[in-house]
């Protein structure tokens, strides 16, 4: 049974005022409106630039800057009670904003194809990029699992790596993922009074 028990350090209420609760709803909910746009945009056979093709990227451009913004709430989330545990947050940190940016760097190019003329992303960060940045996260979302006392519990890197899992599967899959994460970015998503701890 998953419990989440509020604590207090040293007899003083520690608070989660820098817990990420709007980014947990806001990034799944415009992974959704890019996953429906994008089945919508091709709906006649072909996908390409047009009103849902730009908004749905538009929606998929603010869920990537918000997810770097994610990453980094994170991390300071992170206990920092060894220093291995430290630079292992760091380094998925550094990794998954890496990605993230390569994600970026797509999208204005979808946008606009001047600039993918211009500057397209390196065929090598074309695969290290989405690798980097989902390393990063899933490892991020584990330390905070497996913290001891646990920060987040053990299903939301779990339900994090099978939406990922789905978008890899097949694109199309994109609405299913995106609540899939949603699911999994769950326990951030409810600002609370003080710090919650999981168990299992």
């Amino acid at each position: 049974m998953v419990r989440n028990t509020a604590v207090r350090d040293g007899g003083t209420m520690t608070t989660t005022a820098r817990t990420p609760h709007r980014l947990a709803v806001l990034i799944p909910v415009f992974l959704l409106a890019y996953g429906v746009l994008r089945l919508i945009d091709g709906m006649d056979g072909d996908r390409g630039p047009g009103v849902a093709w730009n908004l749905g990227h538009g929606f998929f451009l603010a869920a990537f800057l918000l997810l770097g913004a994610l990453l980094l709430s994170l991390r300071r989330l992170v206990p920092r009670s060894t220093s291995g545990r430290r630079v292992t947050a760091n380094t998925a940190t550094v990794a998954g904003l890496s990605g993230a940016a390569c994600f970026v760097w797509v999208i204005l190019g979808d946008l606009s194809p001047a600039l993918h003329a211009a500057a397209p992303l390196p065929a090598p960060l074309q695969l290290a990029g989405p690798l980097a940045f989902q390393g990063g996260l899933l490892t991020l979302l584990t330390l905070l699992a497996t913290a001891r006392p646990r920060r987040l519990p053990v299903w939301t890197p779990v339900l994090t790596f099978v939406s990922f899992a789905l978008i890899t599967v097949n694109l199309d899959l994109l609405p299913l993922a995106a609540l899939t994460l949603l699911a999994a970015l769950a326990p951030l998503s409810l600002p609370r009074p003080s710090r919650t701890v999981w168990s299992v």
